[in-house]
This record gives C-alpha cells, sequence and structure tokens, in this order.
C-alpha cells in the first residue's frame, strides 16, 4: 500500500529535546535566539521548553525565562512539554501553546525502569492528567506510544503490544469525549529500520484506517531519513525531527546515539518526493550553523555540510 501525502507537518524538536542533551550552561537568550530563527523558515510547530524536575534536567531550569521571552510569529504554535501534572500545570502558567497529550509504552520493562510504574498505573496517570486537561480547557490531542520499534531490556517489541498500548489511550481518550488526532509512533531508543516502519505503521493504519499516525524519529543508527520515506510511502503526515540534529537519545544506552532525525534533510527528503512542507530548505541550513555556534560543536546534518544541490557548481 502506498499512500504518499501531498503535505507533511513538521514538529521542531530541536530548542527542547535537542538543548537537553547539551550542557545547561547555554545562556537562555541563545535558546530564545534559536526559536526565533526557526520560526523565520516556514516552520509552523515548535517545541521550545521541557517543564520537568530541574534537577532531572537543569538544562530545561529556564523553561519559563524562554516562554516568556520568545517573540512570537504569527500563524506559529509554541509548544511545551510536560511529565507530571506539576509540568502541566507550570506549562498553562508560561502562557505555551497547549494540546492535550498522553502516552504509554510498548515495552512494560522500559516504563518500569524508567518511570517506576506498570503499565496499569501508568494508564491510571493518564486517566489523571485528562482531567487536568478538561479543567483547563484542553481539547483533542495526540497519543505518543513509546518503545514502538524497539526497547534496549526487551528487544523488538511485538506489534500487538504496540496495537495495545495505542488501544488503551485512544479508548481512554475517545471516553473522555476527546479524540486522538494523532498516534505517535516513537522510535525512542533508536533502533528502527524501513522495515519495521513499514510493518508497525501498517498495522495501526489497518486497525484505525481513519486515525492520524506521528513518527518521531531517531536517527542512531543512520536509518532515520530512510525510516521516514518508509512511513511517507504508507501516508503519514506528521514527523517530529530537529535543526541539525541537535539533540541525543538520553534512553538508547549509548552516548553516542544521535538526535532525532534532521529537520531540514527530512524536508528535503520530502521536496524530493514532491510533498509539500513550507519550509524554506537553504534558509533552515543557515539556522543550523547557528545552532553550531551556539552549542560549540558541529551537527551531525550532512545537508548543512554541503548545501541545498544547486547546478552552478560553489567555488573551491
Amino acid at each position: 500500500m502506498s499512500d504518499i501525502p501531498d503535505t507533511v507537518e513538521i514538529l521542531e524538536e530541536g530548542p527542547r529535546e535537542g538543548f537537553q542533551a547539551e550542557p545547561d550552561t547555554i545562556p537562555v537568550a541563545d535558546k530564545i535566539a534559536l526559536i526565533e530563527a526557526l520560526a523565520e523558515t516556514g516552520l509552523r510547530e515548535i517545541d521550545c521548553a521541557s517543564f520537568v524536575n530541574a534537577k532531572v534536567l537543569p538544562q530545561m531550569a529556564c523553561a519559563e525565562e524562554i516562554a516568556a521571552g520568545v517573540t512570537r510569529r504569527p500563524g506559529v504554535l509554541y509548544r511545551g512539554m510536560w511529565l507530571s501534572k506539576s509540568g502541566f500545570l507550570r506549562a498553562v502558567e508560561s502562557g505555551l501553546d497547549l494540546t492535550a497529550t498522553i502516552s504509554g509504552s510498548a515495552s512494560d520493562s522500559f516504563l518500569l525502569r524508567n518511570n517506576k510504574r506498570t503499565r496499569e498505573q501508568y494508564l491510571g496517570e493518564q486517566e489523571q492528567m485528562l482531567d487536568l486537561f478538561d479543567m483547563h480547557d484542553v481539547g483533542d490531542g495526540k497519543i505518543y506510544v513509546f518503545t514502538a520499534f524497539g526497547c534496549n531490556y526487551e528487544g523488538e517489541v511485538p506489534i500487538e503490544k504496540v496495537l495495545r498500548t495505542a488501544g488503551d489511550l485512544i479508548d481512554l481518550m475517545d471516553w473522555r469525549g476527546k479524540k486522538a488526532t494523532h498516534v505517535y509512533l516513537c522510535d525512542t531508543i533508536g533502533a528502527a529500520t524501513p522495515d519495521q516502519v513499514r510493518r508497525v505503521v501498517g498495522a495501526v493504519r489497518e486497525k484505525w484506517p481513519e486515525q492520524g499516525v506521528a513518527l518521531h524519529l531517531h536517527d542512531t543508527r543512520g536509518l532515520g531519513v530512510a525510516c521516514a520515506q518508509a512511513g511517507l510511502e504508507l501516508g503519514v503526515r506528521r514527523f517530529d525531527a530537529s535543526v541539525g540534529g541537535l539533540g541525543g537519545c538520553p534512553f538508547a544506552g549509548n552516548k553516542a546515539a544521535a538526535g532525532n532525525v534532521t529537520t531540514e534533510e527530512l524536508a528535503l527528503l520530502c521536496e524530493s518526493m514532491g510533498i509539500a512542507t513550507g519550509v524554506d530548505i537553504a534558509r533552515l541550513v543557515d539556522v543550523t550553523a547557528m545552532a553550531e555556534k551556539i552549542v560549540g560543536h558541529s551537527l551531525p546534518s550532512k545537508l548543512a555540510k554541503v548545501g541545498p544541490f544547486t547546478s552552478t557548481p560553489r567555488a573551491a
């Protein structure tokens, strides 16, 4: 089955998930400058900060400062992430754009090791989050299925567990009168292959034909863009990505693990397939250079190193 979309939405993760993998010494002004530059590239949704315990992620201790300091461009959504009720309430106070988000893990071992929760306990906490969303008039939203393509404790996760987790969360939202706008299949540890993406996305689409599907991919083993193409060929219309490949994968058990799929390379892939993203790729490459200056090291993006293809050779 091939169902290549006409357009794709990209959620830019660099300022949040990307900076989480960097030291906590990056000035707030630099983080804000990067967000504002990204908003000038045609991206319409940017994840700006995580509202989490500063002892766990000191890089995000400045979340409120970032939210207050960003000059917002009309038509751009400025998002935040939280993992708890207290984090959500901080996000509400920050004034960032909110959407209902609940999550689960296809791997029970991953959930127990990283969140200290059983599947049933974690699902109960998601129901409590829906109570808060109702209290604050936050409507429909996204479902995240972690470890959809593999777990560093269990290995490859059976598709049946992915479907069970997604089904639990879809049913929970439906019971509470909300619609799951997208089921995010997350390559949490960077283990996905194109064949896995085809099989898992295909199974989700077969079970819920009308349900939006999104992908959160990492490029840990160099297959990120190939996995994205596999998703595009099955009609996936929404992706997370990170400018320059900024960031890392904290759950992969490998300090060398790469960040999300590179935003500019994902946009280039889409363009080569005739899929509109609304992103100015050349401008985004310039922002990658800016991000490299901010973090003080090279980023994984190959496109940023050579620039967009042109029939006119560059001067030697």
